[in-house]
Protein backbone atom coordinates (compact mmCIF):
# COMPACT_ATOMS: atom_id res chain seq x y z
CA UNK A 1 0.00 0.00 0.00
CA UNK A 2 1.74 3.21 -1.28
CA UNK A 3 1.29 5.86 1.41
CA UNK A 4 0.86 9.96 0.97
CA UNK A 5 3.45 12.30 1.30
CA UNK A 6 3.72 15.83 1.78
CA UNK A 7 6.39 17.91 0.08
CA UNK A 8 6.81 21.41 1.85
CA UNK A 9 9.56 23.49 -0.71
CA UNK A 10 11.55 26.42 1.12
CA UNK A 11 14.06 29.11 0.11
CA UNK A 12 15.65 29.87 2.95
CA UNK A 13 17.05 27.58 5.26
CA UNK A 14 16.47 29.83 8.43
CA UNK A 15 12.39 29.71 7.34
CA UNK A 16 12.74 26.18 7.20
CA UNK A 17 14.19 25.91 10.79
CA UNK A 18 10.94 27.58 11.96
CA UNK A 19 8.93 25.49 10.32
CA UNK A 20 10.43 22.42 11.62
CA UNK A 21 10.29 23.51 14.66
CA UNK A 22 6.52 24.36 14.31
CA UNK A 23 5.61 21.04 12.58
CA UNK A 24 7.71 19.32 15.37
CA UNK A 25 5.34 21.23 18.26
CA UNK A 26 2.09 20.29 16.15
CA UNK A 27 2.33 16.30 16.64
CA UNK A 28 3.39 15.60 12.94
CA UNK A 29 6.59 13.12 11.88
CA UNK A 30 9.12 14.96 9.31
CA UNK A 31 10.24 11.65 7.09
CA UNK A 32 13.00 13.46 5.67
CA UNK A 33 14.27 17.02 5.16
CA UNK A 34 16.42 17.27 1.89
CA UNK A 35 18.80 20.24 1.48
CA UNK A 36 21.55 21.56 -0.47
CA UNK A 37 23.79 22.20 1.77
CA UNK A 38 24.07 21.12 5.70
CA UNK A 39 21.68 23.53 8.01
CA UNK A 40 23.03 23.54 11.83
CA UNK A 41 20.96 22.42 13.93
CA UNK A 42 18.69 20.76 11.92
CA UNK A 43 19.30 16.86 13.31
CA UNK A 44 18.62 18.59 16.69
CA UNK A 45 15.17 19.94 15.53
CA UNK A 46 13.70 17.66 13.97
CA UNK A 47 14.63 15.59 17.25
CA UNK A 48 17.17 12.75 15.29
CA UNK A 49 19.24 10.33 17.81
CA UNK A 50 23.19 11.43 17.75
CA UNK A 51 25.54 9.77 15.67
CA UNK A 52 27.56 7.19 17.03
CA UNK A 53 30.26 7.05 14.07
CA UNK A 54 33.06 8.56 16.61
CA UNK A 55 32.42 5.34 18.95
CA UNK A 56 33.27 3.35 15.62
CA UNK A 57 35.91 5.22 14.73
CA UNK A 58 37.90 5.25 18.33
CA UNK A 59 36.97 0.94 17.79
CA UNK A 60 38.62 0.80 14.34
CA UNK A 61 41.72 3.09 16.13
CA UNK A 62 42.09 0.94 18.55
CA UNK A 63 42.49 -2.12 15.65
CA UNK A 64 44.49 -0.27 13.70
CA UNK A 65 46.91 -0.43 17.20
CA UNK A 66 46.63 -3.71 17.96
CA UNK A 67 47.20 -4.69 14.39
CA UNK A 68 50.30 -2.75 14.64
CA UNK A 69 51.72 -3.85 18.00
CA UNK A 70 51.50 -7.46 16.34
CA UNK A 71 52.87 -6.79 13.45
CA UNK A 72 55.71 -4.61 14.17
CA UNK A 73 56.47 -7.33 17.12
CA UNK A 74 56.13 -10.24 14.21
CA UNK A 75 58.01 -8.77 11.89
CA UNK A 76 61.24 -6.83 14.30
CA UNK A 77 61.37 -9.16 16.86
CA UNK A 78 60.37 -12.55 16.42
CA UNK A 79 60.99 -13.36 12.68
CA UNK A 80 63.97 -11.94 11.55
CA UNK A 81 65.58 -9.69 14.68
CA UNK A 82 68.22 -7.04 13.24
CA UNK A 83 70.90 -4.86 14.72
CA UNK A 84 70.55 -1.77 13.25
CA UNK A 85 72.44 1.15 14.32
CA UNK A 86 73.68 -0.53 17.12
CA UNK A 87 70.73 -1.38 18.66
CA UNK A 88 70.19 -5.47 18.73
CA UNK A 89 65.95 -6.31 18.95
CA UNK A 90 65.91 -8.21 22.08
CA UNK A 91 62.22 -7.20 23.35
CA UNK A 92 59.48 -5.18 21.36
CA UNK A 93 59.25 -2.85 24.67
CA UNK A 94 63.27 -1.58 24.37
CA UNK A 95 62.63 -0.72 20.72
CA UNK A 96 58.88 0.70 21.23
CA UNK A 97 60.22 4.46 20.70
CA UNK A 98 61.46 3.45 17.51
CA UNK A 99 57.66 1.92 16.79
CA UNK A 100 55.72 4.91 17.63
CA UNK A 101 55.38 6.55 13.71
CA UNK A 102 53.97 3.11 12.46
CA UNK A 103 51.51 2.96 15.59
CA UNK A 104 50.43 5.91 14.88
CA UNK A 105 50.21 5.82 11.23
CA UNK A 106 48.22 2.71 11.37
CA UNK A 107 45.74 3.87 14.01
CA UNK A 108 44.72 6.52 11.66
CA UNK A 109 44.87 4.51 8.25
CA UNK A 110 42.42 2.15 10.12
CA UNK A 111 40.36 4.24 11.81
CA UNK A 112 40.02 6.53 8.22
CA UNK A 113 39.99 3.98 5.92
CA UNK A 114 37.03 1.82 7.83
CA UNK A 115 34.91 4.61 8.70
CA UNK A 116 34.62 5.73 5.82
CA UNK A 117 33.55 2.77 4.59
CA UNK A 118 31.25 2.03 7.91
CA UNK A 119 29.35 5.65 6.45
CA UNK A 120 28.76 4.18 3.15
CA UNK A 121 27.28 1.04 4.22
CA UNK A 122 25.11 2.49 7.22
CA UNK A 123 23.88 5.07 4.66
CA UNK A 124 23.19 3.14 1.74
CA UNK A 125 25.83 4.55 -0.68
CA UNK A 126 27.18 2.15 -2.76
CA UNK A 127 28.51 3.05 -6.45
CA UNK A 128 26.05 3.44 -9.02
CA UNK A 129 23.02 4.26 -6.75
CA UNK A 130 20.27 6.30 -7.78
CA UNK A 131 19.78 9.40 -6.44
CA UNK A 132 16.61 9.72 -3.94
CA UNK A 133 16.08 13.47 -3.52
CA UNK A 134 12.54 14.46 -4.63
CA UNK A 135 13.07 17.23 -7.00
CA UNK A 136 16.37 18.68 -8.38
CA UNK A 137 15.83 21.73 -7.20
CA UNK A 138 17.14 20.12 -3.61
CA UNK A 139 20.42 20.32 -4.97
CA UNK A 140 20.69 23.96 -5.58
CA UNK A 141 18.34 26.23 -3.61
CA UNK A 142 15.12 24.86 -2.10
CA UNK A 143 14.73 22.52 0.53
CA UNK A 144 11.83 20.28 0.77
CA UNK A 145 10.28 18.76 3.90
CA UNK A 146 9.14 15.71 3.63
CA UNK A 147 6.27 14.80 6.02
CA UNK A 148 4.00 11.76 6.13
CA UNK A 149 -0.21 12.15 6.10
CA UNK A 150 -1.43 10.72 9.13
CA UNK A 151 -5.20 12.37 10.10
CA UNK A 152 -5.71 16.12 9.74
CA UNK A 153 -4.14 16.77 6.01
CA UNK A 154 -5.82 20.68 5.82
CA UNK A 155 -4.51 21.26 9.22
CA UNK A 156 -1.45 20.27 8.02
CA UNK A 157 -1.12 22.22 4.71
CA UNK A 158 -2.29 25.62 6.56
CA UNK A 159 0.28 24.79 9.07
CA UNK A 160 2.83 24.56 6.23
CA UNK A 161 1.50 27.56 4.22
CA UNK A 162 1.51 29.67 7.86
CA UNK A 163 5.38 28.51 8.01
CA UNK A 164 7.00 29.89 4.80
CA UNK A 165 6.26 27.23 2.61
CA UNK A 166 6.87 28.28 -1.12
CA UNK A 167 5.40 25.30 -2.62
CA UNK A 168 3.23 22.35 -1.22
CA UNK A 169 2.34 18.90 -3.13
CA UNK A 170 0.63 16.01 -2.34
CA UNK A 171 2.51 12.65 -3.56
CA UNK A 172 1.92 8.94 -3.04
CA UNK A 173 5.09 7.04 -2.23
Amino acid sequence: MASKVIHAYFNDDDILMQAVKKVKAAKHHIEEVYCPFPVHGLDKAMGLAPTRIAITSFMYGCLGLTVAIVMMNYIMIEDWPQDIGGKPSFSYIENMPAFVPIMFEMTVFFAAHLMVITFYLRSRLWPFKKAENPDVRTTDDHFVMEIEVHGDEKGLMTLLQESGAVEINKVEK
